[in-house]
């Protein structure tokens, strides 16, 4: 089958026929690959930015961690029906370390990530373990269970940030997780929800399809500047950081109120360096956000079952998976917002 994989540590990814996946064993599923989204993740990696040296020791690998499809094999001891939709959260655990026996999972020292460590989802077929899968609620069709995912990672960083009714938030970020973000934060009761970029139209563009008109362009002018003419001077009360630029953490601790929280949420190649005085003095909170659980996964299900056209606007490109390269370029570029494959 057509897999399309990271296969050396150096910038690129190739396309390979690679044999089906094996038969799955106890507790095992194997699931026709419906949808799969390019993560920002995925084009970091792509381009082998500094961070992503973990993957190395495991090349070859099929990438791909957003993904929904459905059961067409299972294995002993598997209760999910053949032809079963589903989701998948692309974290496997050992299920014996301490962080696991403590139901921690999310902190197991064996932990494996489907699509970076082990084979995931830019491919025909894929089996991984019944417990990854959560079941798709009937009015989800398959592009928007693979945006399941992202969409944790950004209800994730809200609840980290604690983001309550009546604050004023600020999202650095217009891509798919500042995107996530903003729909996260206005679900939690946030009266407003600013989004800042830079020269970024075509995200900008999904998010104001989305519902979010207070957009900041750094280009423009410098962020505090501008946060603070559209606030009438006030600082905000949250700010979650999806850029992926250090310089953003110190710019968002800025415009940040006296005792608010900043929670980091990209994966930052260089050093942060920030004014350790002023941050203590606000008291101010600087927190990390990474990945999501499956009880946020449950969450963002039932938030998406409701209304799940609302989320639709963030799929901008879709094509098959032969054109996976060409998806790539796109976001890398940001000349796309969400790219979903078809395998």
């Amino acid at each position: 089958m057509l897999s399309l994989r990271k296969t050396k540590a150096s910038f690129g990814l190739d396309f390979q026929e690679v044999p089906e996946p094996r038969r799955p064993g106890p507790g095992e599923v194997t699931l026709k690959v419906e949808a799969v989204g390019i993560c920002g993740s995925d084009v970091h990696a792509y381009e082998w930015t500094e961070g992503f040296g973990f993957m190395a020791g495991r090349l070859p690998v099929t990438m791909g961690h957003e993904f929904a499809g459905r059961v067409v094999a299972r294995g002993p001891d598997t209760s999910l029906p053949d032809g079963t939709r589903v989701t998948v959260a692309p974290f496997i655990t050992c299920g014996i370390c301490a962080a696991c026996r403590r139901d921690d999972a999310r902190n197991c020292t064996r932990r494996e990530l489907i699509g970076l460590t082990v084979d995931g989802g830019f491919a025909g077929h894929v089996t991984l373990p019944a417990r990854n899968c959560l079941v798709l609620p009937a009015t989800l069709d398959d592009e928007l269970g693979a945006l399941t995912e992202p969409l944790g990672v950004g209800c994730e960083a809200v609840l980290v940030g604690e983001v309550k009714l009546g604050d004023t938030v600020l999202v650095m970020g217009p891509g798919t997780i500042g995107q996530g973000i903003a729909l996260m934060a206005r679900a939690a009761g946030a009266a407003r929800v600013l989004v800042a970029g830079r020269g970024d139209q075509p995200r900008f563009d999904v998010l104001g399809q989305l519902g979010f008109h207070e957009i900041i362009d750094v280009a423009e002018g410098p962020l505090g500047e501008q946060v603070l003419a559209r606030t009438g001077g006030e600082p905000v009360d949250v700010v979650l950081e999806a850029t992926g630029h250090p310089a953003a953490i110190a710019d968002g601790m800025g415009v940040l109120r006296k005792g608010g929280v900043i929670v980091a949420v990209g994966i930052h190649a260089e050093q942060l360096t920030f004014n350790v005085t002023d941050f203590v003095r606000n008291r101010q909170q600087l927190r990390a956000s990474h990945g999501t659980s499956f009880a946020t996964f449950g969450r963002v299900l039932s938030l998406m079952a409701r209304e799940p056209e609302a989320f639709r606007a963030m799929i901008t490109h879709r094509m098959p998976l032969a054109r996976g390269i060409e998806g790539f370029e796109l976001a890398r570029q940001r000349a796309a917002s969400k790219v979903m494959l078809r395998p």
